[in-house]
């Protein structure tokens, strides 16, 4: 692995990303557009791009389950980390559940192609595998500490166990992956249309999913609590990826499972949190300034990163 290729797996991610930005500031579509447009990449898009890529992946190998143990432990060391600052950070209860998904959330529009130019096609279903283990793990968890220390507005439902699984499954991508995860332990046979037309969209939500990354990123919210903003930002993008790499070191994967698990704890914030934020009652404004931080740096510790990794 050279410098250019790992430039060449991440510098398209975030031009991408600059053009959402872009789109999105000059007005080129209608602001009441780009939810819709998520919504359909989500729901529509992305299932096509996860299903083909798990239902025939080879995943007997010994990279997909340390990969995916690693990140979930990364993930609980940082949600333990957040737990034992919180006396200590006399923070308001909405603003700290953002603080608590800026430390653990992942974008996966950024990780996911990230690892698949870099580290092949065998490395899109092992990436698959893995954030099919951190959305359940990171959303319920967000979602506990949302329903203790967030304030919505108006009425809100119980946060019941039934309601988080529904929550769970409902999630497109979690279902997906699922979905993938069946017919691959079920070796069901390639079915051809439908998997060359699930081919056909998936080939589209990467792009569409980077864009809309992009039209997501609100900068302006960074000025009003820079340090905040930047501490966690910092602990997000520098030491979760070295968390996950050393979790996938110590348990023995081998040199592609701690490639993916160092790219996939350098991801940024997912946006999702900023959703989950604003419809939980938490700080909506802080959540959308870790996101824009998170992204902006990962452009550049995300290369540097895997650069030393591949050079170790």
């Amino acid at each position: 692995m050279t410098l250019m290729t790992i430039l060449n797996g991440i510098v398209p991610v975030f031009l991408l990303i600059v053009l959402g930005y872009g789109l999105k500031k000059s007005g080129f579509l209608p602001l009441n557009v780009w939810g819709p447009i998520e919504k359909f990449a989500v729901y529509v898009l992305y299932p096509g791009f996860l299903v083909p890529a798990i239902w025939h992946a080879d995943l007997g190998g010994f990279a997909a389950g340390p990969v995916s143990l690693a990140v979930v432990g990364a993930l609980l060391i940082a949600s333990a980390f957040g737990f034992a600052l919180k006396p200590f950070l006399n923070l308001p209860g909405p603003t700290f559940t953002s603080v608590f998904q800026g430390l653990i959330r992942f974008n996966s529009f950024v990780f996911i192609p990230v690892a698949a130019v870099i580290f092949g096609n065998q490395a899109t279903a092992i990436a698959a595998v893995a954030i099919s283990a951190l959305i359940p793990a990171s959303n319920m968890i967000s979602i506990l500490v949302l329903a203790q220390w967030g304030e919505p507005e108006g009425e809100q439902p119980a946060k019941t166990p039934l309601w988080m699984l529904k929550t769970l499954v409902t999630n497109p991508i979690f279902a997906s992956c699922l979905i993938g995860l069946s017919l691959n332990a079920l070796k069901v046979p390639s079915i051809p249309f439908a998997e060359r037309s699930l081919t056909m969209l998936g080939q589209a939500a990467i792009p569409t999913g980077l864009i809309l990354a992009g039209a997501g990123l609100s900068f302006g919210y960074i000025y009003r609590r820079p340090l905040l903003v930047s501490l966690v930002s910092l602990f997000k993008v520098l030491v979760m990826p070295v968390l996950a790499w050393s979790i996938c070191y110590a348990l023995g994967g081998d040199s592609l499972a701690q490639g993916i698990a160092l790219a996939c704890g350098a991801a940024p914030c997912a946006a999702a949190a900023y959703v989950q934020a604003r419809h939980m009652g938490g700080d909506a404004p802080l959540m959308a300034g870790i996101v824009a931080m998170t992204t902006t740096l990962s452009a550049f510790t995300m290369p540097l990163m895997l650069l030393v990794f591949h050079l170790k």
